[in-house]
């Protein structure tokens, strides 16, 4: 099974359709796309930080949900429209002061919906720190 965008391809649409992401300099990296699946990472800076210096739960959401959007987009090609219907989060346990490693899957790829999961894990390490399952609506082609 192969994807309807490419890496390239799906990095160069986030870039152009949501260049907000990424507005004070890139944060949010597209490492890889495959069927049902995205990888993206979240560097650690300064305008994602909670007190204690670890990145903060929004900032979580916002990486959980582009990653998950993204495996949609490089699954069903370039459907700026698609929109997040439901998200829900498990915080498991603090990060320490790095970055963030998104891997989102597909549990789900129909015409008009699309449901995933993302799993986060600081960066360099096997510990799981945010489940996120997500909801998305697909539009209807025109």
């Amino acid at each position: 099974m192969t994807t309807a965008m490419s890496l390239p391809e799906t990095i160069a649409f986030l870039e152009r359709d949501f260049p907000q992401m990424n507005h004070d300099g890139p944060a949010f990296h597209l490492e890889s796309v495959g069927p049902l699946s995205a990888r993206m990472r979240l560097d650690h800076h300064e305008r994602f930080l909670r007190p204690g210096g670890t990145i903060s739960g929004p900032a979580m959401m916002a990486l959980a949900d582009y990653a998950l959007y993204a495996a949609i987009l490089a699954n069903i090609g370039p459907v700026g429209l698609a929109v997040t219907t439901n998200l829900s989060f498990n915080f498991l346990r603090k990060p320490g002061p790095t970055g963030l490693v998104a891997e989102a899957t597909l549990l789900k790829l129909g015409k008009r919906l699309a449901v995933g999961e993302a799993r986060l894990f600081a960066t360099g390490s096997d510990d799981l720190v945010c489940h996120a399952t997500g909801t998305y609506s697909i539009p209807p082609e025109r």
